[in-house]
């Protein structure tokens, strides 16, 4: 019997448990070395990925603001977008790809460049969106991305817009009109299905009139429905409508705070005035 008794623990020496602490203080320094290093990675991706700055025309002037997420590696896959086409016309994109690492921050920069490439061999918004999507299909990534796409022709000032799967725009007027816009329909997200159909809406801008495009990090929260959030904004463009786009995008920008969001956020604002 008396050999089946266990024997007490032996205490441990000043020595070893230094030695030990040692050990669980140099992992922890290894892995928040090691997340450092990421998150650096992500934020130099999310700063080279994104435009320093967005082109303006005759008419019509643009901004964009970005807030990072508050989890993670604060980055994501918001972007937004905008250059010039060979015939003076002008392609803006915002959108958001899935999840919240440096995979999205690389798959954000492969969308970006679809379509821009793709944009300069056709100015159809639906059209373009249908050939990004079947690109995205092609890659291996298995991700997919929100998107609207605008065309703005300054000789004519027609805006021409198509979304996938995105938070519709808002817009407003200086003789007080203003809505969240409403579109001939909305196709799937990117990346998802072969063979979508991206429906295109037109329309004309005149006078003094702001469009704002948003990412849901700032219309929408874990209690914060879609519908108020874009409600919150639509309030914000009618108040901002006279102010500069860079002002503008500045106060949007702000309404993700109420959401509660832990998702990274976009803005990016056009402000329309005739030439």
């Amino acid at each position: 019997m008396a050999a089946n008794r266990r024997r007490p623990a032996q205490p441990v020496s000043a020595h070893e448990l230094l030695g030990r602490l040692g050990r669980l203080t140099e992992q922890a320094l290894e892995h928040a070395e090691l997340q450092r290093a990421r998150v650096e990675l992500a934020m130099a991706l999310q700063r080279d990925l994104l435009p320093a700055s967005l082109p303006s025309l005759p008419g019509l002037r643009t901004a964009a603001r970005y807030a990072p997420a508050r989890h993670g590696l604060d980055i994501g896959g918001d972007w937004y977008d905008g250059f010039r086409l060979t015939d003076g016309t002008l392609v803006l994109s915002i959108g958001d790809v899935q999840g919240h690492d440096v995979e999205a921050a690389v798959f954000m920069g492969q969308v970006r460049i679809g379509l821009r490439a793709l944009a300069t061999a056709g100015t159809d918004p639906g059209e373009v969106l249908s050939r990004t999507n079947e690109l995205l299909l092609s890659l291996p990534d298995g991700l997919f991305a929100t998107c609207c796409l605008l065309h703005f022709d300054p000789a004519t000032r027609v805006l021409s817009s198509a979304r996938a799967g995105h938070v519709p725009a808002v817009w407003a007027s200086a003789d007080g009109r203003s809505a969240v816009a409403e579109e001939d329909g909305v196709g799937m997200p990117l990346g998802i299905a072969p063979g979508e159909v991206y429906p295109v809406t037109r329309r004309r801008l005149s006078g003094s009139e702001a469009v704002v495009l948003v990412t849901d990090g700032v219309v929408e929260g874990p209690s914060f429905p879609l519908e108020a959030g874009l409600e919150q904004v639509l309030r914000a463009v009618r108040a901002g409508v006279g102010a500069e786009p860079a002002e503008l995008a500045a106060e949007v920008i702000k309404l993700a705070e109420l959401t509660g969001h832990s998702d990274d956020a976009a803005v990016l604002v056009l402000r329309h005035e005739d030439p």
